[in-house]
């Protein structure tokens, strides 16, 4: 990298940080956190623990946007002034150090801008998910197979836990559906984007005359709820079920009606869970699940009266087709909200989800619509 490269750089990071400036208001998060400490030092501030616990966790969110930022200006003056020590004393060591330098502050700029896009009220939840194939038989569940495979990929290379809480093959290959559990900081923030059909044209395996097929899979993605949302169950509207598990899962498979489905009559709303040895431990998983999925369904309600309205016609439910995967006549997967493109399907397949996630929190954000 020349002198030149370097200061294109540091022109980039000017940009990016001038930008970041704009998105927040300095002046009102320090007004903000002085507020939240005065009531922090009041007497009968630890009188109600959770409310403590509470505006703390906030007021710890505001300092670490606040410093961060400030640390990001300190680095960029810092490597400006590098730069410029450069030009007078040409240095191969120091020309070494600054590009070190310079590559650790792209890195702290680009985690910095996903921190302010995953902002979403329920961005740092786990999620879950659930992928069903569309019609098409054996197609289009080898299809939903391979979307399961892409997103366990995906969770591997980002450090995020894949847990799969019920799994039901397909006759022949694949899946007929499958709910899985995703465990990690901002699950939800970053797999949000995948909610909706997804869209697969290929030469078909399953097709002797090795023709062209078209399959769709669903992919629905929720957050999980946890301690801090209240949700009410009537215990009279559930009817409980216990069978044998028919996945993978040991030797206890089939010997014991281990596996638990749930369902909530007045929504008929069904969650399953196959995954634990113990019938106890899946029926709390099934039902965290049929919590998540409630509370959803109550937000989904609150967002489309919103809409209502407001008058607008925009429609981001999770039963819309999102993204296209072509494999035939040319490779091609494109997202149909953001218009973000690749041609390494392969790549994408092994779980390369990034750059399509971040051009769709930038979209969001975009549509002012956070979610």
């Amino acid at each position: 990298m020349d002198i030149s490269e370097i200061q294109s750089v540091l022109d980039e990071l000017k940009k990016r940080l001038d930008h970041f400036r704009g998105s927040l208001d300095l002046d009102a998060i320090n007004e903000s956190i002085e507020m939240n400490e005065a009531k922090m030092a009041e007497p009968d501030f630890w009188n109600d623990q959770a409310k403590a616990q509470k505006l703390i966790s906030e007021n710890n969110v505001l300092k670490e946007k606040r410093d961060s930022f400030i640390a990001l200006q300190k680095g960029y003056e810092d490597e400006t002034t590098a730069l410029e020590l450069l030009r007078e004393m040409p240095d191969p060591d120091l020309k070494t150090e600054v590009e070190t330098d310079l590559a650790s502050l792209r890195e702290k700029f680009h985690k910095y801008e996903l921190d302010l896009l995953l902002a979403g009220k329920y961005d740092d939840h786990n999620a879950l998910m659930e992928i069903h194939p569309g019609a098409g038989g054996t197609e289009a569940m080898d299809w939903a197979a391979m979307l399961l495979r892409m997103y366990q990929r995906y969770c591997d290379q980002a450090g995020f836990k894949f847990e799969v809480n019920d799994y039901e093959p397909g006759e022949e290959a694949g899946v007929k559906s499958v709910s899985i559990r995703i465990v990690g900081k901002n699950a939800y923030g970053m797999l949000k984007s995948e909610n909706g059909v997804h869209r697969l044209v290929r030469i078909s395996p399953f097709d002797s005359a090795k023709r062209r097929h078209t399959s769709f899979a669903s992919v629905e993605v929720i957050p999980e709820v946890d301690d801090s949302i209240q949700i009410d169950i009537d215990p009279k509207d559930l009817r409980i079920d216990v069978y044998r598990s028919s996945g993978a899962g040991g030797q206890h498979i089939n010997k014991t009606s281990s596996a638990v489905r749930i369902t909530h009559l007045p929504t008929g709303i069904v969650t399953t869970s196959q995954a634990q040895r113990s019938q106890l431990q899946n029926r709390e998983t099934a039902m965290n699940e049929l919590k998540a999925k409630l509370f959803h369904l109550e937000e989904e309600k609150k967002r489309q009266q919103k809409q209502a309205l407001k008058g607008e016609q925009k429609e981001i439910g999770w039963g819309s087709q999102i993204r296209s995967y072509v494999f035939h006549p040319y490779n091609l997967v494109k997202d149909l909200r953001t218009g973000y493109e690749t041609s390494d399907t392969s790549g994408v397949m092994d779980g390369n989800l990034q750059p399509f996630i971040y051009a769709y929190l930038q979209w969001l954000l975009s549509q002012d619509n956070p979610e």
